[in-house]
Parts: C-alpha cells; structure tokens; sequence
C-alpha cells in the first residue's frame, strides 16, 4: 500500500450492522460508510476501509445499525403545537369544532415558526431526515427547515375558502408561484402545491394548480378518499368518486401524492396504475380519527408505489416514524389477511426509497448507495428491550421505537450525535411553546 492508493475523505462510519434498503432487503455486517462533502464516498467492508481510506473523524458505533433517513411524506408540522388539544372525535367533528377554531385564532407567521422548529427536533429525535408540510404561511415553513438544514417538501395549502394565509385561490396560487420560484432550485427544499382535498377545492382552482404544476415541475399532494363519508358524499352530489374527477382534471400523475387513501376500489387501482400517482399512507391518524384501513398490500400488489406519513400531531398525536412503521406493517397484515404482508424490509422501503420516489429524488436519497446524497441515521440496538439481535430490520420495524436513533446525518452534516440535537436549541424551543400552551389554554 502506499500513499498514491489511499483515499482521503471527511468522515467514516463503522456500523456493526448496515441496511442499504438497495439492493433490497439486504443486511450487511461490519461495514464502513465514508463521506466526503455533502455525499457517500463509499460502502466497503471496515477491514477495506483500513487499508484504502484516511478520515478527518471515524466514529465506531459497534452495537448499531445504519440506515437511510427516513422520509415522512405527509404532515403538519405547525401544528404539533396544537398536540393533544382535540382528542377521541371523529374527523369532520375535530377539524369543524375543534381545529380550524383553533386554528383561525392563534395561527400566524411566530406560530409556524415555532410550531415547525418543535416539530423538527422530534423528527430529528426519531430518524426522519426528509419531511413534507402541508400547512399556513409555507414560507416560514421552508425557511425553517432551510436554516435548520434539514431537507422538506414544502406544499402551499390552496382551497376554496379564506384563511389566515390568503383571501381565496387566486392570492393562493399567487403566493405559491412565489414560493416555487424562490425555492426550486434549493438543494434542501422542494416546494409543491397542497390542494387541501376535493371537498375544500372547486375544478377551477385545482385545473390552476394542474397548471402551475406543469409549467414548473412542482409535485402535488392533496388529502384524497379519507374516509367513506367523503367517497360517498361525492358520489351522491356527482354520481363520481373523488379519484376519477381528479383523474378526469388531471391533478393525477407521476407528480401527484395522494394521502390516505383508505376508500379503494377496483377503478381507484387502475386510475392510480395508469397515471403513476403515489400514495402516502398515515395508519395512526387514521386509526385514531376512525377514518378506515388503506389496502397497502394491493397497492403493492399492483404495483402502486406507497409511501408514510405521520400526518399532524394533532391527529397522530407523535412524529415518530418507526412507530408509524410497526403500526403500517401490523395493519396491512389484518387488512390483508396475510401475515406476509409489508414485510419489515418493504416496510423499511416505503419510509426511505419509496418516498424518495414520490418526492423524484431517489436518484438522490432514499438508500445508501455510493454517490447518493449522505441522508443517514444510526440506531442503538443495544437496549436490552432490542436484546437479542437476530434481524436488525425486524428489530427496527417490530420492536423499535424512535428514541433508539442515536445520529443522523443530512447532506453530511450530523444533526444528532448521541441522542443530542446539533442545530436546535432545545431549552428556548420548550419556552418558546409553553408560552403557546398558556396562551391557546387561556
């Protein structure tokens, strides 16, 4: 060996177990990661590692797991300050009674900001690296994450009605074709268009955001067959289901996130199989708001790319991705009376390279490949409720919980480095938002 055939590099990763997610379903042992820069250099074996590579900082985690970081493709990240407030009622009831009340008095620029940070440095805490919001004052929203550098898919909310944001769709529209054009070219943000739902959007608007879609390359997320109720009401004002207007509009396509969809029916599979459109499943706030099982195994079976969301925490009431991934894979087993069913290593897919798909960055993230952007996180399995360690992926899926992510990486900067958050001053944020709980209380 000498000095011409070793690689200098920034950092290396020793991982005593490493889940790549591609190639699929792929455990390996004892492998270094190297970084240099914003991206993953190489993925050899450590003893390859010793003779071929010089690191700045090498970090031994010899009783975890490594993996990508997880993509959380569907919530609202402003309102975890609104966590718990409205509990036990069903969705219509909650968002009439409860949240937009809440929401018309306190929302506002400080509220977002806050809320968001908050939201942040539990996803953080947990192993999601990649979000996508759907709430007010988007801009603050994607300065946020900016400043925080942690990566999002930022989508304008755009519906019929006034809010605090703007005075209908038109000021909506104008505000998001802002948003796009400062955004689109941020190695971090991914701004989109947040048509709220077809029962909130009338055709005009949602053929405006169809649009604006095509002439910049933004993607679109709408909440699309929720529950029963909204599938039928369409039905019995349209003789339609929602699916096959937006399919008839042509809101669907290899752009298009459709979230939740717990109504599926034969015509629903072939519109989603034709147009290529995704679909994020949230389980927990389904399951809490009673809002139906979405049919993850058949998506799959027809080869429909399914993603997961936490939505908000005022309805999920956490962001904790991995245990949003046990509850997914638990589900789809009972919906389809199948054990096999999303299996952990499907599982695995659906929360890293399967978002990166519905994001059209997994040419980017979602897997640890050599040349990818350096996404990744690292979980302790030495916890003796992760004891003994015969799978590391049913481990993750099964029998883990966030609070085991113990570091994490975006663009190759750590985020988290032994369960301590790097870029969030975690004392003011809880200031910060028990003022917000003082005030919404009073």
């Amino acid at each position: 060996m000498t000095a011409e055939t070793i690689t200098a590099a920034d950092t290396r990763i020793n991982a005593r177990w490493l889940i790549p997610v591609e190639p699929f379903g792929v455990v390996l042992e004892h492998q270094a990661v190297i970084l240099q820069g914003s991206r993953i250099l190489a993925i050899v074996p450590q003893a390859e590692a010793d003779q071929s590579y010089r690191t700045r900082e090498t970090l031994d985690l010899n009783q975890h797991v490594v993996l990508p970081g997880l993509i959380n493709l569907h919530g609202h990240t402003a309102m975890s300050l609104f966590r718990g407030l409205a509990d036990d009622l069903p969705l219509m009831t909650w968002l009439n009674d409860h949240i937009w009340p809440a929401e018309g008095k306190f929302v506002s620029e400080q509220f977002v900001a806050d809320g968001t940070r908050l939201a942040m440095a539990e996803m953080l805490r947990t192993g999601t690296t990649t979000f996508s919001d759907m709430y007010f004052f988007p801009e603050v929203t994607a300065q946020a994450a900016h400043d925080t550098g942690m990566r999002a898919q930022i989508c304008f909310p755009l519906m019929d009605m006034p809010t605090v944001w703007g005075s209908g769709p038109e000021e909506y529209l104008r505000k998001g074709a802002d948003l796009i054009e400062q955004w689109q070219r941020d190695d971090y943000i991914m701004p989109a268009i947040g048509p709220h739902a077809p029962y909130t959007v009338s055709d005009g608007p949602l053929g405006a955001a169809v649009e604006l879609a095509q002439q910049t390359g933004a993607a679109i997320q709408l909440h699309l067959h929720e529950t029963a109720f909204e599938v039928a009401e369409a039905v019995k004002a349209s003789g339609q289901r929602p699916l096959a207007r937006m399919a008839d509009l042509g809101v669907l396509g290899t752009n298009t996130q459709c979230v939740h969809m717990t109504q599926i029916d034969e015509s629903d599979l072939a519109h989603l199989k034709k147009t290529g459109a995704h679909v994020v499943h949230c389980p927990e706030s389904n399951l809490k708001l009673a809002s139906g099982f979405c049919p993850v195994q058949k998506l799959l079976d027809h080869d429909i790319n399914v993603t997961i969301g936490t939505d908000g925490a005022a309805s999920n009431n956490d962001l904790d991705l991995f245990g949003e991934l046990k509850t997914a894979a638990m589900v789809a087993k009972a919906v389809a009376d199948d054990a096999a069913a999303l299996s952990a290593h499907k599982a695995l897919e659906m929360a890293t390279l399967s978002g990166a798909r519905a994001l059209g960055r997994d040419h980017d993230i979602g897997s640890l490949v050599a040349g990818k952007l350096a996404d990744l996180i690292a979980v302790d399995l030495s916890d003796p409720y992760l004891q003994p360690v015969y799978d590391p992926a049913s481990h993750l899926v099964y029998s883990n919980h966030g609070r085991a992510v113990s570091h994490s990486w975006i663009h190759g900067v750590p985020q988290l480095q032994d369960g301590r958050l790097t870029r969030i001053d975690v004392p003011d944020l809880v200031l910060r938002v028990n003022e917000w709980r003082k005030q919404i209380l009073s």
